[in-house]
């Protein structure tokens, strides 16, 4: 599946900001929110290099990225393209998108969808949205989904060629339930 660099960026921005919700909100056990205060965002932002943000962001902006954090959510949860459609709509059309061409900070053209001036919430939930629904036009709404490790529940995107991706990250998740599956057909064989 070709995705363009901006698409790819943007999905895994959203990825990274649906696993800052802590694990209870996201199948697991517990955990804390790594959105928990305005500081923990503005780390988000830096990281992300999330462009046209100031440096004025307060507990209100806060507020409006857990909400659209929860809006993603329920779009990796969707159970069909029709009904990811629709959440996908909504949260891009409250974003009031203006989709913009752009070549800034040493990226080749791409397109931006967030109004200017647009506040981080609709920032991300216009670019973001749109890199979702490049997922669903592409007929590839499968490819959002939750690590399958029953202590896990983190988003991710599936880019394998065929669709086979079950964990978040093979080296921890997966690799974790290989082992414990082996030990347990290892203990099976030597009772047995």
């Amino acid at each position: 599946m070709l995705i363009p660099h901006d698409t790819r960026i943007a999905l895994d921005t959203v990825v990274d900001l649906m696993n800052t919700a802590p694990e209870e909100d996201s199948g697991g056990v517990g955990g804390t929110d790594g959105l928990g205060d305005v500081e923990a965002l503005y780390g988000f932002v830096r990281t992300h290099g999330i462009s046209g943000v100031g440096d004025d962001l307060d507990n209100r902006d806060l507020r409006a990225v857990l909400d659209v954090r929860a809006r993603f959510a329920e779009v990796f949860e969707a159970p069909d393209a029709r009904s990811a459609a629709d959440l996908i709509n909504q949260l891009v059309a409250a974003a009031g998108t203006t989709p913009q061409l752009t070549d800034h900070d040493g990226y080749d053209w791409h397109v931006h969808y967030f109004a200017p001036g647009a506040s981080v919430a609709d920032h991300l939930a216009a670019d973001c949205g749109m890199a979702l629904a490049f997922m669903v036009v592409a007929g590839e709404q499968e490819r959002l989904r939750r690590c399958e490790a029953p202590d896990c529940g983190h988003a991710f995107v599936d880019l394998s060629r065929n669709r086979s991706r079950r964990y978040c990250d093979s080296r921890t998740c997966g690799n974790r339930l290989h082992v414990a599956a082996y030990r347990a057909r290892r203990k099976e064989a030597a009772a047995g």
